[in-house]
Order: structure tokens, then sequence, then C-alpha cells
């Protein structure tokens, strides 16, 4: 060994937190723990746990923490039901878009629908209303009147010529 380059290897006390005390050999003069062979539970047989610096104790406070707030969702499960619940409002609005177009497209069928039917009816009926008034059965009055005014138009034909 290098003289110089290593600790002081000196004859060292240990006390444990159960009180037993007991000499080896260390680089400090005085050290203490926590377990020793007389309280550690594998030599006791007991069922005991061994807390270092409270961690037991935080954990213990952690599960009844949680146990208490069991109605209470963790972090992750918000979030996946924050997204749950905006996907279903985007199918949603994504329906009532799709019905409002069908509606638009119901409309828009049923308005060409008419405007082919009043076509329909205008080709399949080549009078006017003006002549259907005309075209309506004459009364007896009607076809004397009508006589007279063909004989008047001739007559006023003739008188037109005979002036000449």
């Amino acid at each position: 060994m290098k003289p110089g380059i290593h600790p002081n290897y000196i004859e060292a006390t240990v006390t444990c937190a159960c009180g037993k005390v007991f000499t080896t050999r260390s680089t400090k003069p005085q050290l203490r723990t926590d377990l020793c062979s007389v309280c550690h539970p594998f030599y006791t047989g007991e069922q005991r746990i061994v807390d270092s610096a409270g961690q037991v104790e935080r954990f213990m406070r952690r599960m009844d923490a949680a146990s208490n707030n069991e109605a209470r969702p963790s972090k992750r499960q918000q979030r996946l039901t924050a997204r749950a619940t905006e996907v279903e409002e985007q199918r949603l609005r994504a329906e009532e878009a799709a019905a409002e177009e069908a509606r638009q497209q119901a409309a828009a069928q049923a308005e060409r629908r008419e405007s082919r039917k009043a076509a329909a009816e205008e080709v399949a009926s080549p009078l006017k209303p003006a002549d259907e008034e005309a075209a309506v059965a004459p009364d007896a009055g009607e076809i004397e009147s009508s006589a007279p005014a063909e004989s008047d138009e001739t007559a006023s034909k003739a008188s037109d010529e005979g002036e000449t």
C-alpha cells in the first residue's frame, strides 16, 4: 500500500436505535444505526416496519388521503374525461350540421319538385290564362252575338271597299 493516501482505520463505537452499543473498526470514531442484530425483524421474528427518515409514515398518510378521496378522480382521469366530453361535443355538432344540411337538401329538393310540377302543368296546358277564358264553352247568347260580329266585320270591309 502506498503510504499517506489511505484514511486512518480506527476502532469505532456503534450505537443502535434500540440502545445496544458495540465496537468495530471504521474510519469514523462514532457510528449510529437504526437496526442491529438484536432488533432487526429478521432475527427477532417481529412484524415491524422499519422507518427511515419518515418514508413509511409519509406513505401511510398518502394512502389514507387517497382512500378518503376516492370520489376525486386523478389528474389523468380528469384529462381523459375532459377529452371524451370534447369528442362527444364535436360529434354532436357534426350530427347537427349533417341534419341541418339534410334539411336544406330536402327543402331544395322539394322546391325543385314543385318547379318541375309547375313546368309540367304549363307544358300540359298550352293555353295561357287569358286564352282559357275564351276556350270556355260560350253560352247561346254569345254565339248569336259572335255571329253578327263576323257579319259586321264583313259589312265593314264591304263598306270600306265601296267608299273607295
